[in-house]
């Protein structure tokens, strides 16, 4: 990692508590694929930092929720491992086969994520 973005992480984790910080970033890459999509192209290098970011997110989340220390419930580690599970083949799909329709998905996991993070309903 470049040092303004090692700088710019740490800031966050400052301002921010862990949750909220989750939220950002799933946000942050749910901006980068929605970008991506609304402005399609074959761009295989724009397509591919997009997706990297939002894969690097969901491992991080996944191996981190789903470890035997974390004091999620099993239920809610069991979910988050299937979330990251699917969002990882999605991934692939998109990397082997581009399309803009294949985006939707993790656009709209990433931002549902987000806003039970931020602790919002469908309503707000």
């Amino acid at each position: 990692m470049n040092g303004y973005g090692a700088s710019a992480y740490q800031r966050a984790q400052t301002t921010l508590g862990p949750r909220e910080l989750e939220a950002h970033l799933l946000l942050k890459a749910a901006a980068q694929l929605q970008a991506f999509k609304d402005n399609w192209s074959d761009d295989e290098q724009a397509i591919a930092e997009a997706l990297a970011f939002n894969r690097k997110l969901w491992t991080i989340l996944g191996t981190s929720a789903t470890e035997e220390s974390n004091p999620l419930p099993l239920e809610v580690k069991e979910n988050i491992g299937n979330l990251t599970v699917f969002i990882l083949k999605r991934t692939l799909e998109v990397m082997e086969d581009p399309s803009p329709e294949k985006l939707s998905a993790l656009i709209t996991i990433n931002r549902s994520l987000a806003q039970g993070l931020r602790g919002q309903g469908d309503d707000e």
